[in-house]
């Protein structure tokens, strides 16, 4: 045989070789992986090995809100340039809340003008002018154009930050996606925990360190003004409410009623034992918090030298190592509040004016492996980085491994019974040349779960969609070049010759079928998501290796036939 027949050769068993050693793992236990050269397996989507689905709204309303106050300090300083004295500022009650109105007062109605042509001048495309009267008064909003992109913007980094905190769990492909324009559709194949991950995704993990305001005030004595304020208001939270709300609704009662720049907050007090709520402890804080998590370079759990139990360790990078150490110079012997989504998780006095950067965050006491597990779960969110804003669960489903079990089982079951007659059908119809068709063709197959593999790409049921029509495809190549021999054949031609003239004629065909669903496989993994995708994947990477197994190993298999030693009529081929 010819040199280049024997490296052709070489080069599809080091393929094959390859091949096997990637699949061999998903066939075989758990135990015996970990002694196997490749430890990769097939990810199995979702649908096939159950998991956690679900949909989570952005709280848009507020963070146009604080986006928009936000944004009132750059004009703030803009018109102190412009000695353009700004007397008030605060958000208009009673509009919609996706698009907030905020109220602008001047000290002097003489700069008005001024202060509408320093708006469009410098915040041109930024805000509306949607009210300005003669008293010096105006009404702004946000332009339609930087709504979008505060919406945007703000799905994006949501998702980035849960695809942060999804890593740190370990779940294997993950889909997180946009779903709308204010939604994000979030998928975890195989996850088990279900409220861990719920609790480590929805968590908004936004830290703040605030001084407490109240400093000869008792707990007791405050928790009777918080009273008085609640019967004043003919407040009746219910049990369920969530804290975060209770506090919201508490500080827009409380105005006028405690200092200006204060809020109130809390720090649950619970049974080391049980974990059970005891009861709340309230706080009146300073509103200002020139130190947060932006700050934060990591956190991880270390022993607490006091208790031995577990805490979050902080280390600050250097900026926040600097603002820390003035906050603690500028508040000595004053309690500082870790306020940690609104709630205060510790306020210990501070002893010191140089911390170095680092600070810890103390978890309490209890049950040793419950409180190693809320430590790990805050140092993840910490690490990760907190969401702009927060999320809530609007839908969820728990997909069963059962509805996994019984799919792979029909897609199985359905894909056997598929490639039974395929290959029935070709080694009936082609004779050898249907039984160099099945080889390629099982070839085709290994080769596809093979760089699945490889690739850690995920399994779906959509992908194995794809790859049933990858199949079909790549039985398609072999009839057109089968067609064209028996052509060439029929026309009086060698075998030799025929099988020539075959695949070379053949091959325009062949390629412009594949090239044209290519590209639409491209297409569907550029727009689609999810299962599309996984479809996608499945049938592009089918295409190459339908090519690949149709003309090179198909072909390379007639050569041998033909030219094998021993080969006593090489005039006709059976066909």
């Amino acid at each position: 045989m010819i040199k280049s027949w024997w490296y052709k050769l070489v080069f599809l068993s080091v393929m094959l070789v390859s091949a096997v050693l990637h699949i061999t793992p998903t066939m075989m236990p758990n135990k015996d992986i970990k002694s196997f050269p490749v430890q990769k397996r097939i990810n199995l989507g979702l649908d096939l090995q159950g998991g956690l689905y679900m949909i989570m709204g952005v709280d848009f309303p507020t963070v146009f809100s604080e986006s928009l106050d936000r944004s009132m300090n750059a004009i703030k300083e803009e018109a102190g340039r412009e000695n353009i004295a700004i007397t008030s500022t605060k958000l208009k009650e009673g509009v919609d809340l996706m698009d907030p109105v905020i109220e602008v007062k001047l000290a002097d109605r003489e700069k008005q003008e001024a202060f509408r042509a320093m708006l469009k001048d410098r915040f041109v495309g930024l805000y509306r002018i949607l009210l300005q009267d003669d008293s010096g008064k105006f009404e702004l909003a946000y332009s339609a154009t930087q709504l979008d992109q505060t919406r945007k913007q703000t799905v994006g980094q949501s998702i980035e930050v849960i695809r942060n905190r999804i890593d740190e769990l370990g779940v294997n492909e993950p889909v997180i996606t946009p779903h709308g324009t204010e939604k994000i559709l979030i998928e975890l194949p195989g996850e088990k925990n279900i409220e861990r991950a719920k609790s480590i995704i929805g968590q908004t993990a936004k830290l703040e360190f605030k001084i407490v305001a109240q400093q000869k005030a008792s707990a007791e004595s405050f928790q009777k003004v918080i009273a008085d304020i609640e019967e004043a208001n003919k407040a009746d939270f219910p049990e369920d409410m969530r804290l975060s709300d209770r506090v919201r609704k508490l500080n827009k009662m409380a105005k006028g009623k405690i200092p200006e720049d204060t809020t109130i907050a809390f720090e649950r007090q619970k049974d080391p034992n049980t974990g059970k709520l005891l009861g709340l402890i309230p706080y009146l804080l300073e509103t200002s918090s020139n130190v947060t998590g932006e700050d934060l370079e990591s956190a991880q759990v270390q022993p607490d030298p006091e208790t031995s139990f577990p805490s979050v360790s902080l280390n600050f990078n250097v900026r926040g190592a600097a603002k820390f150490d003035n906050l603690a110079e500028k508040n000595y012997q004053r309690q500082l509040a870790i306020v940690l989504d609104g709630v205060v998780h510790s306020a210990p006095v501070l002893q010191t004016t140089k911390f170095g950067g680092r600070a810890k965050i103390s978890m309490g006491s209890g049950d040793y492996q419950t409180v190693m597990k809320e430590a790990t779960d805050l140092a993840i969110v910490l690490r990760a980085g907190a969401l702009p804003a927060k999320l809530e669960f609007e839908e969820q489903r728990v997909v069963g491994p059962s509805l996994g079990a019984d799919s792979i089982e029909a897609g199985k079951k359905a894909s056997l019974i598929a490639l039974a007659l395929v290959l029935i059908f070709m080694l009936i119809y082609y004779k050898i040349s249907g039984l160099i068709a099945n080889v390629a063709l099982s070839l085709n197959a290994a080769f596809i779960f093979s760089i699945l593999v490889g690739l850690e790409a995920t399994l779906t049921l959509p992908g194995i969609a794809g790859i049933a029509l990858t199949i079909g495809m790549a039985v398609d190549a072999n009839v057109i070049i089968y067609e064209r021999i028996r052509e060439e054949l029929r026309n009086g031609k060698s075998a030799v010759a025929a099988l020539e003239q075959g695949f070379a004629r053949a091959i325009r065909t062949i390629l412009d079928a594949n090239i044209t669903t290519a590209v639409a496989a491209l297409v569907l993994m550029e727009f689609g998501s999810g299962p599309v995708r996984g479809f996608a994947v499945t049938l592009l990477i089918g295409v190459v290796t339908s090519l690949f197994t149709a003309v090179f190993v198909s072909r390379l298999i007639f050569d041998w036939w033909l030219t094998r030693p021993g080969a006593t009529n090489r005039e006709t081929i059976s066909i």
